[in-house]
Protein backbone atom coordinates (compact mmCIF):
# COMPACT_ATOMS: atom_id res chain seq x y z
CA UNK A 1 0.00 0.00 0.00
CA UNK A 2 3.07 2.32 0.98
CA UNK A 3 4.77 1.54 -2.41
CA UNK A 4 2.04 2.05 -4.61
CA UNK A 5 0.86 5.56 -3.01
CA UNK A 6 4.32 6.51 -3.20
CA UNK A 7 4.83 5.51 -6.85
CA UNK A 8 1.29 7.27 -7.63
CA UNK A 9 3.01 10.39 -5.26
CA UNK A 10 5.98 10.50 -7.51
CA UNK A 11 4.43 9.95 -11.01
CA UNK A 12 3.55 13.76 -11.33
CA UNK A 13 6.85 14.85 -10.54
CA UNK A 14 8.23 12.43 -12.76
CA UNK A 15 6.24 13.55 -15.68
CA UNK A 16 7.32 17.05 -15.09
CA UNK A 17 10.99 16.79 -14.91
CA UNK A 18 11.11 13.61 -16.95
CA UNK A 19 9.39 15.87 -19.84
CA UNK A 20 12.11 18.53 -19.24
CA UNK A 21 15.21 15.63 -18.85
CA UNK A 22 13.62 13.97 -22.50
CA UNK A 23 12.52 17.44 -24.08
CA UNK A 24 14.43 17.33 -27.65
CA UNK A 25 12.30 19.59 -29.67
CA UNK A 26 12.16 23.16 -28.42
CA UNK A 27 12.73 26.77 -29.67
CA UNK A 28 16.63 27.12 -28.28
CA UNK A 29 17.38 23.59 -29.65
CA UNK A 30 16.44 24.40 -33.38
CA UNK A 31 17.96 27.80 -33.42
CA UNK A 32 21.51 25.92 -32.26
CA UNK A 33 20.84 23.24 -34.76
CA UNK A 34 19.77 25.78 -37.63
CA UNK A 35 23.54 27.64 -35.77
CA UNK A 36 25.37 24.48 -36.26
CA UNK A 37 23.86 24.02 -40.40
CA UNK A 38 25.02 27.71 -41.29
CA UNK A 39 29.05 26.58 -40.58
CA UNK A 40 29.28 25.10 -43.45
CA UNK A 41 27.06 27.45 -45.87
CA UNK A 42 29.18 30.11 -44.37
CA UNK A 43 32.53 28.54 -44.89
CA UNK A 44 31.31 28.28 -48.43
CA UNK A 45 30.27 31.96 -48.68
CA UNK A 46 33.17 33.57 -47.20
CA UNK A 47 36.23 31.47 -49.00
CA UNK A 48 34.76 29.62 -52.06
CA UNK A 49 32.35 32.13 -53.90
CA UNK A 50 33.37 35.29 -51.50
CA UNK A 51 30.00 36.94 -50.94
CA UNK A 52 31.46 38.87 -48.07
CA UNK A 53 27.34 40.11 -47.13
CA UNK A 54 26.07 36.99 -47.25
CA UNK A 55 28.49 35.71 -44.82
CA UNK A 56 28.51 38.80 -42.33
CA UNK A 57 24.71 37.86 -42.56
CA UNK A 58 24.84 34.78 -41.22
CA UNK A 59 27.66 35.70 -38.44
CA UNK A 60 24.37 39.03 -37.41
CA UNK A 61 21.64 36.15 -37.43
CA UNK A 62 23.86 33.73 -35.17
CA UNK A 63 24.92 35.83 -32.79
CA UNK A 64 21.17 36.82 -32.38
CA UNK A 65 19.66 34.09 -32.53
CA UNK A 66 22.25 32.80 -29.91
CA UNK A 67 21.03 35.02 -27.65
CA UNK A 68 17.41 34.91 -28.25
CA UNK A 69 17.64 30.87 -27.63
CA UNK A 70 19.35 31.55 -23.96
CA UNK A 71 16.26 34.24 -23.67
CA UNK A 72 13.80 31.95 -24.73
CA UNK A 73 15.24 28.96 -22.53
CA UNK A 74 14.89 31.04 -19.35
CA UNK A 75 12.01 32.67 -19.59
CA UNK A 76 9.77 30.71 -21.26
CA UNK A 77 8.33 27.17 -19.78
CA UNK A 78 8.96 24.06 -21.30
CA UNK A 79 12.06 25.65 -23.60
CA UNK A 80 15.11 24.28 -21.61
CA UNK A 81 16.60 20.76 -21.56
CA UNK A 82 19.86 19.08 -21.00
CA UNK A 83 20.23 18.63 -24.84
CA UNK A 84 20.19 22.48 -24.91
CA UNK A 85 22.76 22.82 -22.58
CA UNK A 86 25.53 20.91 -24.23
CA UNK A 87 24.43 22.05 -27.76
CA UNK A 88 24.92 25.62 -27.00
CA UNK A 89 27.99 26.31 -25.53
CA UNK A 90 29.42 23.67 -28.22
CA UNK A 91 28.12 25.27 -31.00
CA UNK A 92 29.61 28.52 -29.40
CA UNK A 93 32.81 26.65 -29.18
CA UNK A 94 32.88 25.95 -32.83
CA UNK A 95 31.67 29.25 -33.95
CA UNK A 96 34.99 30.75 -31.92
CA UNK A 97 37.29 28.40 -33.62
CA UNK A 98 35.73 28.76 -37.27
CA UNK A 99 35.19 32.01 -38.01
CA UNK A 100 38.46 33.72 -36.74
CA UNK A 101 40.17 30.61 -38.59
CA UNK A 102 37.71 31.52 -41.92
CA UNK A 103 38.59 34.97 -41.51
CA UNK A 104 42.12 34.99 -41.39
CA UNK A 105 41.90 32.59 -44.43
CA UNK A 106 40.24 35.31 -45.77
CA UNK A 107 42.87 37.94 -45.16
CA UNK A 108 40.30 39.91 -42.74
CA UNK A 109 42.01 39.32 -39.38
CA UNK A 110 45.85 38.23 -39.17
CA UNK A 111 47.15 35.01 -38.00
CA UNK A 112 48.97 35.96 -34.95
CA UNK A 113 45.25 37.15 -33.70
CA UNK A 114 44.08 33.69 -34.30
CA UNK A 115 46.86 32.02 -32.91
CA UNK A 116 46.45 34.06 -29.75
CA UNK A 117 42.95 33.26 -29.87
CA UNK A 118 43.21 29.55 -30.04
CA UNK A 119 46.76 29.42 -28.05
CA UNK A 120 44.53 30.78 -24.77
CA UNK A 121 41.86 28.06 -25.01
CA UNK A 122 44.06 25.08 -25.88
CA UNK A 123 46.32 26.45 -22.18
CA UNK A 124 42.49 26.32 -20.65
CA UNK A 125 42.39 22.81 -22.01
CA UNK A 126 45.04 21.87 -20.49
CA UNK A 127 43.36 21.95 -16.88
CA UNK A 128 41.06 19.68 -17.22
CA UNK A 129 42.98 16.50 -16.55
CA UNK A 130 43.79 18.33 -12.92
CA UNK A 131 39.68 19.37 -12.67
CA UNK A 132 38.91 15.65 -13.23
CA UNK A 133 41.05 14.59 -10.32
CA UNK A 134 39.51 16.96 -8.09
CA UNK A 135 36.58 15.64 -9.40
CA UNK A 136 35.26 18.18 -11.68
CA UNK A 137 34.49 18.74 -15.29
CA UNK A 138 34.74 22.53 -15.64
CA UNK A 139 34.60 25.47 -13.64
CA UNK A 140 31.43 27.62 -13.98
CA UNK A 141 31.72 30.68 -16.62
CA UNK A 142 32.37 34.27 -15.26
CA UNK A 143 30.98 37.09 -16.57
CA UNK A 144 33.93 38.56 -17.41
CA UNK A 145 34.42 35.24 -20.21
CA UNK A 146 31.12 35.99 -21.49
CA UNK A 147 31.35 39.21 -21.76
CA UNK A 148 35.03 38.87 -23.81
CA UNK A 149 32.83 36.13 -25.91
CA UNK A 150 30.30 38.95 -26.92
CA UNK A 151 32.89 41.41 -27.91
CA UNK A 152 34.55 39.08 -29.78
CA UNK A 153 31.89 37.92 -31.67
CA UNK A 154 30.22 41.44 -32.55
CA UNK A 155 33.68 42.18 -33.72
CA UNK A 156 34.50 39.91 -35.87
CA UNK A 157 31.30 40.63 -38.17
CA UNK A 158 31.79 43.98 -38.29
CA UNK A 159 35.45 43.44 -39.35
CA UNK A 160 33.87 41.49 -42.00
CA UNK A 161 31.80 44.14 -42.56
CA UNK A 162 34.02 46.63 -43.02
CA UNK A 163 35.82 45.26 -46.12
CA UNK A 164 33.60 46.55 -48.33
CA UNK A 165 35.43 50.16 -50.52
CA UNK A 166 33.40 52.23 -48.57
CA UNK A 167 33.56 55.40 -45.75
CA UNK A 168 31.08 54.02 -43.67
CA UNK A 169 32.82 51.12 -43.98
CA UNK A 170 36.01 52.20 -42.76
CA UNK A 171 34.23 53.41 -39.44
CA UNK A 172 32.87 50.17 -39.15
CA UNK A 173 35.84 48.78 -39.66
CA UNK A 174 37.56 50.96 -36.42
CA UNK A 175 34.34 49.90 -34.58
CA UNK A 176 35.12 46.25 -35.16
CA UNK A 177 38.80 46.03 -34.39
CA UNK A 178 37.67 48.41 -30.89
CA UNK A 179 35.49 45.41 -29.80
CA UNK A 180 38.43 42.91 -30.69
CA UNK A 181 40.77 44.67 -29.37
CA UNK A 182 38.29 44.71 -25.45
CA UNK A 183 37.39 40.83 -26.30
CA UNK A 184 40.77 40.25 -26.39
CA UNK A 185 42.02 41.99 -23.28
CA UNK A 186 39.45 40.45 -21.79
CA UNK A 187 39.63 36.59 -22.71
CA UNK A 188 43.17 36.96 -21.75
CA UNK A 189 42.56 38.22 -18.12
CA UNK A 190 39.48 35.51 -18.16
CA UNK A 191 42.32 33.05 -18.97
CA UNK A 192 44.48 34.63 -15.76
CA UNK A 193 41.33 34.34 -13.83
CA UNK A 194 40.65 30.72 -14.56
CA UNK A 195 44.29 29.51 -13.92
CA UNK A 196 44.14 31.39 -10.66
CA UNK A 197 40.61 29.17 -9.77
CA UNK A 198 42.07 26.34 -10.95
CA UNK A 199 45.04 26.40 -8.86
CA UNK A 200 43.01 27.33 -5.59
CA UNK A 201 41.30 23.76 -6.42
CA UNK A 202 44.49 22.02 -7.04
CA UNK A 203 45.29 23.03 -3.24
CA UNK A 204 42.30 23.12 -1.50
CA UNK A 205 40.53 19.89 -2.67
CA UNK A 206 42.10 16.30 -2.62
CA UNK A 207 42.33 13.93 -4.88
CA UNK A 208 39.01 11.59 -6.03
CA UNK A 209 39.76 8.47 -5.42
CA UNK A 210 40.12 6.89 -9.19
CA UNK A 211 36.80 3.97 -8.33
CA UNK A 212 34.73 6.42 -7.02
CA UNK A 213 33.87 8.91 -10.32
CA UNK A 214 31.49 11.51 -10.43
CA UNK A 215 31.11 15.30 -9.08
CA UNK A 216 29.79 14.93 -5.39
CA UNK A 217 32.81 12.50 -4.18
CA UNK A 218 34.90 15.49 -5.07
CA UNK A 219 33.78 16.82 -1.59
Amino acid sequence: MTRASGAAGDRPQDSASGGVGDRVLTIPNALSVIRLILVPVFLYLLLVVEQTGWSVAILMFSGFSDWADGKIARLVDNQSSPLGELLDPLVDRIYMVVVPLALAAAGVVPWWFVIVLLGRDLILATTLPLLRSRGLTALPVTYLGKGATFALMSGLPLVLLGQFDALWSRVILACGWAFLIWGMALYLWSAVLYLMQVSMVARSMPRVAATSGGRGTGG
